[in-house]
């Protein structure tokens, strides 16, 4: 079987559906599956074709304002000519145009879509553009043959949204891996630090991580990892509020690093308003971190107030800081959460039924 993966930008790029894309690509190469990923190069700076751990990565000249949109006229000619050389494309991501540019371009394949769907554009232009986009782009899913939702919260979102039919669409969470958890131990130190790992956009609530520093004592240090055309935003609200020297910002951090930021994290933090699944709230209760996330979009279905505990908008200040001291010794139960290995192999199944034309 050759499958396509189409996706706004992949490894070493680094984001929610860079890391999905890459773990299921490279499982399914594992299993026997012949796999591309076709992306986009924003920055224009990586190798056109390589290959990555037995994944073929083909990548495409774009323009991507403001890190968006991945606009790519080399993509869309590249799919219209070649979709039929593949038995499966799956197009990743309603917020960029790449699968768009697979939905028109089906032909013999099949089409397999997942949204990783947020319910709107994240600034007041984007907005506008998403009631233009809708009429069009709701064109994806009815093309589509299979709709895989990271969450529920996300399945009722496009049922909603789109006048779905609920047939086609399944629910396949995100995964870890067990095993880069499995070793990990908490470094001892005199400090407690507050984490962020994710895009640097408004949307996340970081600014609220910046303004509770003021209510904490000096004990507590932000770290964020992570990249986005917010961060000069975040730089002069740290500054203006005088905790700058509280805060450490990483953009590329070797995976080893990340996974033991997490463990040592006395409490992560994700107050984004629109989250379809949420990768690092996963990765965070696995490495043991307790978690407070807001309560609203996917990031509600994390809440059980033991290790992830949800607040609500308007963000209150003085309630966050209250928590964050109240939960920064405790020890978690990481829950049980789905692995990468079972994603992909239920992603697998969806494939060979659909080629085998059963119900799925």
């Amino acid at each position: 079987m050759k499958i396509a993966q189409v996706c706004p930008r992949y490894c070493p790029y680094i984001g929610g559906v860079e890391t999905h894309v890459k773990e299921i690509s490279e499982r399914l190469v594992k299993k026997g599956y012949e796999v591309e990923v076709l992306t986009t190069d924003p920055k224009g700076d990586l190798p056109k074709q390589e290959v990555i751990n037995g994944v073929i990565v083909k990548r495409f000249k774009c323009w991507a304002p403001g890190e968006a949109y991945y606009f790519s006229r080399a993509m869309r000619k590249y799919l219209a000519k070649n979709s039929e050389n593949y038995d499966i494309v799956h197009a990743h991501s309603y917020h960029a145009l790449p699968a768009l540019y697979a939905a028109q371009a089906k032909s013999r394949n099949k089409l397999v879509f997942t949204p990783h769907y947020h319910g709107t554009g994240h600034t007041l232009f984007r907005k506008l553009l998403h009631t233009i986009y809708w009429r069009i782009a709701k064109a994806i899913f009815n093309e589509a043959d299979r709709i895989i939702c990271v969450s529920n919260y996300e399945k009722r979102l496009i049922l909603e949204k789109f006048n779905v039919n609920e047939e086609k669409v399944t629910v396949i969470p995100n995964g870890i891996n067990p095993e880069e958890f499995s070793q990990l131990r908490k470094t001892k130190k005199g400090y407690k630090t507050i984490l962020y790992v994710g895009r640097l956009e408004k949307y996340k609530g970081i600014d609220y991580l910046i303004k509770v520093l003021q209510k904490l004592d000096d004990r507590f240090f932000l770290e964020i990892v992570g990249r986005g055309p917010y961060e000069k935003s975040l730089l002069k609200l740290a500054s203006k509020l005088k905790v700058k020297d509280r805060i450490r910002f990483y953009h590329n951090l070797p995976r080893d690093q990340l996974l033991q930021k997490y463990s040592d994290a006395s409490v992560f933090v994700m107050l984004s308003k629109h989250e379809a699944f949420c990768i690092s709230v996963a990765e965070a209760l696995a490495a043991k971190t307790p978690c407070i996330v807001a309560n609203t979009s996917a990031l509600k279905e994390w809440i059980d107030e033991k290790n992830c505990f949800g607040i609500e908008y308007p963000i209150n200040i003085d309630k966050f800081a209250s928590l964050i001291n109240r939960i920064s010794d405790l020890v978690v139960e990481c829950p049980k959460l789905p692995t990468w290995d079972e994603v992909s192999s239920k992603t697998a199944e969806i494939y060979e039924r659909l080629l085998s034309n059963d119900s799925v």
